[in-house]
């Protein structure tokens, strides 16, 4: 059937015809929040490159997450910012650590009410900035640094993650944290794997909020390569091979197809990371009144999803959080 007797526009009319039919829906169930927590200061610290981004102290980590779940927002992914660092990252794996007392004190805030999330990598831990303890050639040492991501699972474990997500991007990564939670007893705790993330221009607003900019070289030689899709889905099967929960794909944008492949090919639970770089866009674009930021927004997320995401971490989970529910 064709035009005159098909026409598509019958069904775009009206807002609620528009509903009726439409295909994918986003909501807040299906946003996680990335926060910063830094030790050692004593009021919140705005984060230049991310407009409306702090980095928190605990108390106001609280309440800022208590200000996000009213929105219908329940899940946090925290980091932690050390006030100090050394060359193997300590801190990430202190019980006292600012890591640690992040987890703590959401867990203490909503119990099982919220699904309080940790992510576990060394770079804003080590003073050299990479993801990994580094060999006397100053490369980062794969395996040496996977006894110390079972140490990072541990902790966090400790202080109550309910997920936790590996993103250093190191060979066994996933098989290594599993079996150091499973042999603590905490194969209730489950992990949200970095499986694909790419060695991205994106991240450099979240380098700032991390302080976790490597201080030589650069992450290449352990991210994934832009150019490869292939690549990306044996590292995801790998992860899922080695006892991933959740697969995720990093960043979002830019790599769509790899989300739609993942989701498509494997039937695992996808996430999807809309990073710091995109945030930063949007928001330098809005405020030069070039974009309609609510607009501009739910548009991307909607996309995420539409390619496949089950989830996805972003900076505008709170206010698109809140867009959704004025809407409903």
């Amino acid at each position: 059937m064709s035009f005159p007797e098909h026409r598509p526009r019958r069904l775009r009319r009206t807002p609620a015809l528009r509903a009726l039919v439409r295909e994918t829906r986003l909501h807040a169930d299906d946003l996680i929040v990335p926060m910063f927590c830094k030790e050692g200061i004593d009021e919140p610290v705005p984060i230049s490159s991310m407009p409306g981004q702090l980095q928190h102290t605990l108390e106001s980590l609280r309440k800022e997450a208590v200000a996000t779940a009213e929105t219908g927002v329940r899940a946090f992914m925290l980091f932690g910012v050390p006030a100090t660092k050394d060359p193997e990252g300590s801190q990430a794996w202190h019980p006292a650590g600012i890591g640690q007392r992040a987890i703590a004190a959401l867990r203490e805030e909503f119990g099982d009410d919220a699904v309080v999330m940790s992510d576990l990598c060394l770079d804003e831990y080590t003073d050299h900035g990479h993801c990994g303890v580094l060999n006397d050639r100053n490369e980062v040492d794969n395996d040496a640094t996977l006894e110390r991501y079972r140490r990072i699972a541990q902790a966090q474990a400790d202080a109550g993650a309910h997920v936790i997500g590996p993103s250093g991007m190191m060979d066994g990564q996933v098989g290594a944290i599993r079996e150091a939670l499973d042999v603590a007893g905490r194969d209730d705790v489950a992990v949200m794997a970095y499986a694909a993330k790419f060695a991205s221009a994106l991240y450099g607003p979240f380098r700032e909020a991390a302080e976790g900019a490597p201080r030589f070289g650069d992450r290449t030689g352990y991210q994934q390569d832009p150019a490869n899709a292939d690549e990306a889905l044996r590292e995801i099967r790998t992860d899922i091979d080695e006892g991933a929960d959740i697969v995720m794909v990093k960043p979002a944008l830019p790599y769509l197809d790899v989300v739609h492949r993942a989701k498509r090919e494997t039937g695992f639970p996808v996430a999807a990371y809309h990073v710091s770089g995109e945030y930063a866009m949007v928001k330098a674009a809005t405020a030069n009144r070039w974009l309609d930021e609510r607009r501009t927004v739910l548009e991307i997320l909607t996309s995420i999803r539409r390619a496949g995401a089950d989830m996805i971490l972003t900076y505008h989970a709170k206010d698109a959080a809140t867009w959704l529910r004025d809407e409903a």
